[in-house]
């Protein structure tokens, strides 16, 4: 067996290791770019949510602008068509607009002066009627003229109250100028997109490819579409019941038989799910006050008007614009509200079309397996349903 001398031995290969800051454990290249694109995102974001905070009112009247000129825009379109000239056409259809909008104010206000005035004028009697029920029911000892002293008392709750008002004041008196400031804020906005609609569109365009213009314009038409098909089919809607229960007010001898016709028309029909509820529930109150009878008709012909609209009228009028099935819509109101108030809930429905129409698009949809978890279940049909299939049978409605 040969010697091996210690020379002969393989050496060790040459250690790279030279301890935590050396080349071994150097610091990936990617983190540096890591921490500044993380620190970068922070930053971003907290600028972001204060610059929102700053302009939330600007970026509310600019959402508030854009769904009424989608809105508008159908209208103003067909005038154009027709030879009209796109400022014109635009100033007529929102002239029209805002003319229908102070009819809806006025009606309502109309109804609210008038019940606040026959309150005051009938106040001393309500006063009196309500002290003899408490002192009937309760057992005390109220007297008109205590009242009056706790009314004409320099310290009392009454003046209090009066004395915060007038304070007050001024305060409101800026809301107000506020109010009307955003209101001719979107007004100007509403006008310049749609009387400069297509002059808009092609700044918008020139900013990107021909490909992704292509989907900003289809989302944009189908927008208008929807938006402007909601609309007008619910106005139609809110006509033909206006119109309906004006009539029922006036047979029934009902006081502001046309304002409260006006509100059923409009409340039943832009407030989703609980409007029909809510635009009953203020004619049935003014029945109520007047006679128990005419509440009883008010409610007996809202309930047989509400049959009629969802089986006859809106299935034609509102058969080629959106339909939400009406848990959705109702949760959309909800986050709508939730998100910027009551606008938002306005807002919410045409959004939430929108959205619906622009997935349904873009985004491609599968056949569902049939199992007993989708199977759908065969529904009988109405009494009003079978009815209008025996008319059409026998030829009785010939453009259905």
């Amino acid at each position: 067996m040969a010697d091996v001398s210690p020379s002969d031995d393989p050496q060790p290969a040459p250690s790279t290791d030279s301890g935590w800051l050396g080349p071994a454990d150097a610091m990936p290249p990617w983190i540096p770019r890591a921490l500044v694109w993380f620190f970068g995102g922070v930053v971003t974001l907290v600028v972001g949510a204060w610059l929102l905070g700053r302009l939330r009112d600007l970026i509310i009247t600019l959402l508030i602008a854009l769904f009424i000129s989608f809105a508008l825009e159908p209208a103003v379109n067909a005038l154009a068509a027709r030879g009209w000239r796109r400022g014109t056409a635009t100033g007529v259809v929102f002239l029209v607009f805002v003319a229908l909008a102070a009819v809806f104010v006025f009606a309502i206000g109309k109804v609210v002066f008038d019940e606040v005035q026959n309150l005051v004028d009938n106040a001393p009697g309500y006063i009196e009627d309500g002290e003899r029920w408490l002192n009937r029911t309760f057992g005390l000892n109220l007297s008109s003229d205590t009242l009056s002293e706790q009314l004409s008392d320099a310290n009392g709750p009454v003046r209090s109250f009066v004395s915060q008002a007038a304070t007050n004041a001024l305060g409101l008196s800026f809301s107000a100028v506020g109010a009307v400031f955003r209101l001719f804020t979107i007004a100007l906005f509403v006008f310049y997109l749609v009387a400069d609609g297509p002059r808009f569109r092609r700044v918008v365009c020139s900013f990107l490819r021909p490909s992704r213009q292509r989907v900003v314009l289809d989302t944009w038409e189908i927008a208008i579409q929807k938006t402007g098909g909601y609309i007008y089919s619910r106005g139609l809607l809110a006509i033909l019941s206006g119109l309906f229960h004006a009539a029922a007010f006036e047979i029934i001898g009902l006081k502001y038989a046309i304002a409260l016709a006006v509100w059923v028309g409009l409340t039943s029909q832009f407030i989703p799910v609980v409007g029909t509820y809510l635009a009953a529930a203020l004619p049935i109150l003014i029945g109520l006050a007047s006679s128990p009878v005419d509440a009883v008709w008010v409610l007996a012909f809202a309930v047989v008007y509400q049959q009629v609209e969802n089986y006859l009228f809106a299935p034609r009028i509102t058969a080629r614009t959106m339909a939400l099935h009406p848990a959705v819509a109702f949760g959309t109101v909800i986050a709508g509200a939730g998100l910027i108030g009551p606008i938002g809930a306005i807002l919410a429905l045409p959004a939430a079309a929108v959205i619906q129409a622009v997935g349904s698009t873009y985004i491609d949809r599968h056949p569902v397996v049939d199992t007993h978890m989708t199977a759908v279940p065969d529904t009988r049909p109405g009494l009003i349903e079978r009815v209008r299939g025996a008319w059409r049978r026998r030829g009785g409605d010939p453009g259905s």
